[in-house]
């Protein structure tokens, strides 16, 4: 009964000063929203790449030359050439710039890629129509691309692209394939991009060689010994020289990157919490302006035969429904902008559900542990000095 006299009388101490109880309350807003969005935010896109990290397998090698002195690429039959390492599967050397594509009038600037046949497995890139490149493609560099489909809509609108020409860089290429939709990765869009033969690449980029290639292992278990053998043709080609060559296994890119993610997954929450704590701080100082304002009230309560229980407890409640309604409101706020970030926006968000129950459990201890000091302070008051107080 006293609990709930306790709760009503709280809200009605609230709802008697809408707007200064709202301003108490924003920072608390503030922080519980910004804690949801940004862990929410950060568990979607964590999620996002480890899907696509998990779709190429983990069993993928990515080499990139820096190369020694004049030397800074390999030939496409030096890469060709790892394929015959033990346990070794596939080997996809690729070669990337950036062309202005034009189609009658209709022009755009979109990422080329020089590839080989093996690219279709190694990378999971397919063709929703038409056909992918063949080796002799590579063979007889010819002038044979696939396009994506966010470049098929702005060069040919809703029309098939398979078996027209454009110009790439002002030569002519037949589309021989249009690609399935791949969405966004950490390189950016896998839908505004061409892919032609690396031979036929090498000439209209005039390009001096291959300076990344990823190689798949036959299973998980062969990766480290590809990943030394690798390593040791490399330092016979570039004679031990240091930072000639980088090579990363999609196993550690991967940890590595839950790592990174959690880290900052922790700061993001972290710095968050210090608006929490701030939030918080405002709570007590409102508190204690409400004791001293409401010193003849509670000077009359206790002459009447309110204990100091009472008044402490008034206080904590009112306390903790303006923390508590602080944090509803929050995790509301903090909802809905994940919810616009996903729909505005690229991102894939994944919604923090976790940490809704923690930042909920958390503005009420927050609620709790500010009120205590002006609860304190009201509960101490001696009646005649409450009653004396103008």
């Amino acid at each position: 009964m006293i609990l709930a006299q306790s709760i009503r009388m709280a809200v009605m101490s609230i709802v008697g000063n809408k707007v200064r109880s709202f301003l108490t309350m924003l920072g608390i807003v503030i922080g519980v929203s910004s804690v949801i969005l940004l862990v929410s935010v950060g568990q979607g896109v964590t999620g996002q790449i480890t899907s696509q990290f998990s779709d190429l397998g983990t069993n993928q090698l990515t080499v990139i030359i820096t190369g020694r002195g004049a030397v800074t690429s390999l030939t496409a039959e030096e890469v060709a050439a790892f394929s015959r390492v033990p346990g070794v599967d596939q080997v996809s050397p690729t070669i990337s710039s950036n062309v202005t594509a034009k189609y009658r009038n209709v022009h755009t600037n979109v990422s080329l890629e020089g590839i080989t046949a093996s690219y279709e497995k190694v990378q999971n890139f397919h063709v929703q129509s038409g056909r992918f490149l063949l080796d002799i493609d590579n063979e007889y560099r010819q002038k044979a691309a696939l396009i994506g489909t966010e470049t098929a809509k702005k060069l040919f609108g809703a029309d098939n692209p398979v078996g027209r020409e454009i110009q790439l860089n002002g030569t002519s290429f037949q589309i021989v394939g249009l690609l399935q939709a791949k969405g966004t990765s950490l390189s950016g869009s896998n839908d505004k991009k061409i892919l032609i033969p690396l031979s036929t690449s090498e000439r209209l980029l005039q390009s001096k060689g291959i300076q990344t290639f990823t190689v798949t292992a036959l299973s998980d278990k062969d990766v480290a010994s590809v990943k030394t053998a690798i390593g040791q043709i490399l330092d016979r080609k570039f004679l031990r020289a240091k930072d000639a060559y980088s090579v990363f296994d999609s196993k550690q890119m991967l940890d590595t990157l839950k790592k990174t993610s959690g880290t900052l997954s922790l700061a993001l929450a972290g710095i968050a919490g210090i608006s929490l704590f701030v939030g918080g701080i405002g709570i007590m100082n409102i508190m204690i302006i409400s004791v001293n304002e409401r010193t003849r009230e509670i000077g009359i309560r206790k002459a009447i035969g309110a204990k100091k229980i009472d008044i402490l407890l008034q206080f904590i409640i009112e306390s903790m429904v303006l923390s508590t309604m602080g944090g509803i409101l929050g995790i509301g706020a903090g909802l809905g902008l994940t919810w616009l970030v996903g729909q505005l926006t690229a991102l894939q968000v994944g919604y923090a559900w976790n940490m809704v129950n923690i930042s909920f459990l958390f503005s009420l201890f927050i609620g709790v542990f500010f009120g205590i000091l002006p609860a304190s302070k009201a509960a101490r008051l001696r009646p005649i000095q409450a009653l004396r107080t103008d």
